[in-house]
């Protein structure tokens, strides 16, 4: 059973490519099979270089590289990355590789082992004491509006890391939002559409994971799709 795993990047942290290689290179070895890579590039970046590129093309054969010069946000990002992934298992997370190695494992084990055709990361409860006031609040906020107003049996949406087996690519490909909504779309149509088998699995937050500081500019469009969401047949 083939994998892929696709990284959307912008703006990455200085030794991105290191990272990626190392963490890419110990999955391939705990699953005992080579996995395919799907590198989307989600816009120009500084540390993006020629460089690094090259680096990660020697390191990793199975190689896709996806690349556009504007950036346009992680959801539109992951769907360059769907649309030309060819694995049974389609799994994504963030370029850091922000969880940790057993949780991406655990994540591939249930859709190898059939438990699941959608695997969903949520976060455990130590998650919360290591991000940052602002964004912890954002998150619990939002679990709150799931739970009240579209009464999905999954409420952490925007864990960093899924999974879903490739005949659920079409239904993933069908989410239109383009920034960090798109995970809540996905999960919702995965509800919806009564024909997948959706799991969520606790993950686990490396330490030491750099956060972002958060852009408070793409608050309210989110707010706004959050609404388009639920009137969304």
């Amino acid at each position: 059973m083939t994998t892929s795993i696709i990284l959307p990047c912008y703006n990455p942290v200085a030794g991105w490519e290191q990272i990626v290689c190392s963490s890419f290179a110990a999955f391939c070895k705990r699953v005992g099979a080579q996995a395919e890579l799907v590198l989307v590039l989600d816009g120009h970046s500084s540390a993006v270089t020629g460089e690094s590129k090259a680096f990660i093309k020697q390191n990793i054969p199975a190689l896709k590289l996806v690349e556009y010069p504007q950036n346009r946000g992680k959801g539109y990002a992951i769907r360059q990355g769907v649309a030309v992934a060819t694995g049974d298992i389609i799994i994504y997370t963030d370029i850091d590789f922000p969880y940790s190695p057993d949780s991406l494992y655990t994540i591939y084990q249930a859709l190898k082992n059939n438990e699941a055709d959608v695997a969903v990361g949520v976060k455990d409860p130590a998650y919360y004491a290591q991000v940052p006031a602002m964004r912890r609040a954002i998150s619990k906020y939002l679990r709150v509006l799931i739970k009240t107003f579209l009464s999905m049996p999954i409420t952490d949406t925007q864990c960093g890391l899924k999974g879903f087996k490739k005949e659920v690519a079409p239904l993933f490909l069908q989410t239109s939002i383009d920034r960090y909504l798109f995970d809540l779309e996905f999960v919702r149509n995965c509800f919806k559409s009564k024909k997948y088998r959706v799991k969520a699995i606790p993950v686990v937050l490396n330490e030491h994971v750099h956060f972002r500081k958060m852009n408070y500019s793409i608050l309210l469009p989110e707010m706004l799709n959050f609404v388009k969401l639920l009137f969304k047949k």
